[in-house]
């Protein structure tokens, strides 16, 4: 995992945005694999005007899930970035990897219990 700027993501790079026409299914796999996987950080309050700017990578959003961080505990869709990161790679079949991840927060095994989710 590493931070970088918007304009410095690869184009083959699977950027996970809640604004896509594009589901993440699991065939994404491949090219996750080849390419990576980029979650944006930033407010929801922001998350509109984020998501408008051009990035050129490989948009897909995730399906519906609800939400189990503290600020948006039920919520359809407002997942966290963690939480989305963590979707993602439950989808492309990276179960051991999500449950590590979401094991670093109090609310992140819940997470899969809200969705019904195995990892």
């Amino acid at each position: 995992m590493r931070i970088v700027r918007l304009s410095s993501i690869p184009r083959k790079v699977i950027v996970l945005d809640p604004y896509s026409d594009a589901l993440l299914v699991r065939s994404d796999r491949t090219n996750l694999l080849s390419h990576g996987l980029a979650a944006i950080d930033c407010s929801w309050e922001n998350a509109e005007e984020l998501f408008a700017v051009k990035i050129r990578a490989e948009r897909r959003r995730l399906p519906d899930l609800l939400a189990s961080n503290p600020v948006n505990y039920g919520v359809t869709g407002k997942l966290s970035t963690v939480e989305a990161f963590a979707a993602a790679l439950i989808i492309c079949g990276f179960h051991e990897q999500a449950h590590e991840i979401l094991s670093k927060f109090k609310w992140g095994a819940n997470f899969t219990t809200l969705n019904r989710i195995s990892v």
